[in-house]
């Protein structure tokens, strides 16, 4: 496969996996307000399946990102921070899932506001990460 196919790839699993990224989090902003027994629930399954949907997005674009540079560029300092980053979100990522075990246990005690916040964190992340693909720093 060339340089290209495995950017296209990894290009393609890092829009799926930042799409959970931004909705999961959404969806604990909800579940801290959730008012009932009911929407708890619902609002629980739907974290429950969102994050077993996008870690393979996650898996994916980790390797693939991890894979591009043997075959085209080698590993620039900008490649360095890139990897750092995409660290930074595998870390977000498992945060989540330890929050939405939390939801599952009803131990979760962060307010909404907090999930609000929360929520913006990859935001960030990927402001950063842009910067370095585009910019490449340090080359």
């Amino acid at each position: 496969m060339s340089y290209f196919v495995f950017k296209f790839i990894h290009v393609f699993f890092i829009i799926s996996w930042f799409a959970g990224l931004f909705y999961l989090p959404r969806i604990f902003v909800n579940l801290a307000m959730a008012e009932n027994d009911v929407e708890y629930a619902r609002l629980l399954l739907m974290a429950k399946k969102l994050f077993k949907f996008m870690t393979p997005w996650g898996i994916g674009a980790i390797l693939m990102g991890l894979l591009m540079p043997t075959f085209h560029i080698g590993f620039p300092v900008w490649i360095h921070i890139k990897i750092t980053l995409a660290l930074l979100l595998v870390v977000y990522h498992i945060w989540c899932g330890i929050i939405l075990r939390q939801f599952i246990n009803h131990s979760e005690k962060h307010s909404h506001r907090w999930f609000r916040v929360f929520n913006e964190l990859p935001v960030f992340i990927l402001l950063a990460e842009l910067y370095v693909v585009i910019f490449r720093p340090f080359s």
